[in-house]
């Protein structure tokens, strides 16, 4: 096996018995970069001349015996959102494209304290709007799958790069399923976290009550890691959550027997393929046979979540978005007369289509005579959502559906119908909208040799019973042993 198909756990192994160097890991990730990135096209920017440098320092305190963090030396991919002082901030936009953040993300932070070394900025839809990394202002990024299929969004770029081994780990943001559905579309493990869990703290904002950054990883074993080290309360999020920190790592335990999972008959029905439908089936038959109690059950929350999460996400984008004015920061355009002109001309050029749609549902929805009618009442229906979980909750560990009603689609399949692009959403955003944590997990391809991911929900901060189910699961089939990514329609 080539250092860069290993996942972060047999690596960290390696480097402590000195079977390899940080620097030959490192140096063999920005080689598959130079090979394979000009197909994927994950990256946004690299940082290879300071990430090659510190891992020459950090091989040097290895040596000389220094103390150092376990995962010391291994890179990672970072999402074009999440601030790192010193380099480019784009959120792959326009408005965007010259902006070097002055500060470094908390979750940044973290990882500098571990010794983590970074590969460099993943492509993402534009300020993170969108399902399949079509929206971002500089190019779009492709399935290693299927070159000519999407990778899902908005972290396609975090995604792609772990299925194509272009980066060991990377982090996302998800708002509405932009960690899950990319890691099932690739063919890798994604975890959105309970809201508050990982501080948003340097995450340029979305819609700040839904957003949350996770672990897109090649195994359960790596998400559980990664959240160890992200997780924890920030005095400067004051959304964080102050619960004392857990070890994720002791909930990977091979062994389902007396877990309770729900399965909502509702997200098997109309609109879901039958392909991915069945695959679901056969996952809650391996979760039986391995000693965990799986019923069908109903969830009757997503003829109102998909409507629900775009008021409530596009009203706060709207708000969020306000600060790019073209006087502050960000893109100022050149054809202006008034201070009129600027405003109006700078977003107009600096912002992409979908964002532009989003912002302007958003300040409809909370416009004098319509905040009633729209926003107040969304927030109403996210309350009836988080109650229709609990009632669930209270008699299930887990709740079992698809991560995505489809495997991946088409380049520009659904790219001019946003309505079609909003339903890929159906299964994800209710888990948003009630602040849930909830895992994507490979399961099998499908007939096109796509990959088909579940999705694994718990109660709010029961991340571990995930990480059990999760870890349980992946022991026994084996996905990423027995499936590699082909990079059809392109080079092999």
């Amino acid at each position: 096996m080539e250092l860069y198909e290993y996942t972060v756990h047999e690596i960290a192994e390696k480097l402590e018995k000195n079977e390899v160097t940080s620097y030959d890991l490192v140096k063999s990730y920005f080689d598959r970069i130079r090979e394979k990135d000009g197909l994927v096209k994950a990256y946004v920017s690299t940082l290879e001349e300071e990430a090659l440098e510190q891992a020459k320092k950090i091989d040097e305190r290895r040596k000389n015996g220094e103390k150092l963090g376990k995962f010391a030396g291994i890179p990672i991919g970072i999402k074009d959102n999440m601030n790192i002082k010193g380099t480019k901030t784009t959120c792959s936009s326009k408005m965007l494209e010259n902006y070097e953040s002055p500060y470094d993300a908390t979750v940044i932070e973290k990882l500098k304290k571990e010794d983590i070394i970074f590969l460099g900025k993943l492509n993402m839809d534009e300020f993170a709007m969108g399902g399949s990394t079509e929206q971002s202002a500089f190019f779009k990024t492709h399935n290693p799958w299927d070159l000519g299929t999407v990778p899902g969004g908005s972290s396609g770029g975090s995604a792609a790069s772990v299925a194509s081994d272009l980066a060991p780990w990377t982090l996302g943001s998800d708002t509405g399923g932009s960690i899950r559905q990319p890691a099932s579309l690739c063919g890798v493990v994604g975890l959105k976290p309970t809201y508050g869990l990982v501080s948003r703290y340097g995450l340029v904002a979305f819609a700040s009550s839904l957003d949350q950054i996770g672990p897109i990883t090649k195994d359960v074993t790596d998400s559980a890691i990664l959240l160890n080290l992200i997780s924890g309360h920030d005095e400067k999020d004051s959304t964080s959550s102050s619960r004392p920190k857990e070890d994720y790592t002791k909930s990977l335990v091979n062994d389902v027997k007396g877990m309770k999972i729900g399965l909502p008959k509702e997200f098997l029905g109309e609109g879901t393929n039958e392909e991915v439908r069945q695959a679901i089936l056969e996952v809650a038959d391996k979760y039986r046979e391995l000693g965990a109690e799986v019923e069908e059950c109903s969830l009757n929350v997503g003829k109102y979540a998909l409507a629900t999460y775009y008021i409530i996400a596009c009203a706060e984008a709207s708000s969020n978005l306000g600060r790019f004015d073209g006087i502050r920061y960000g893109y100022r355009t050149e054809n202006f007369e008034n201070l009129k002109d600027i405003y109006k001309n700078s977003r107009s050029e600096g912002f992409g289509s979908e964002v532009k749609r989003r912002i302007i549902l958003g300040t409809y929805v909370l416009s004098s005579g319509y905040y009633d009618a729209y926003y107040k009442k969304a927030q109403k229906v996210r309350t009836i959502i988080k109650n229709e979980y609990d009632k669930l909750f209270e008699k299930y560990d887990l709740i079992l559906t698809p991560t995505s009603p489809t495997t991946a689609f088409k380049m520009e399949e659904k790219s001019n119908n946003p309505l079609e692009m909003y339903m890929a959403d159906i299964c994800t955003v209710p888990v948003n909208i009630a602040g849930l944590p909830g895992m994507s997990i490979p399961c099998k391809l499908d007939s096109k040799g796509l990959p088909i991911g579940f999705l694994l929900v718990a109660n709010s901060f029961e991340e571990n019973k995930i990480f059990r189910a999760g870890f349980t699961y992946e022991q026994a089939i084996n996905f990423r042993e027995n499936n590699k990514p082909t990079f059809k329609g392109g080079e092999n």
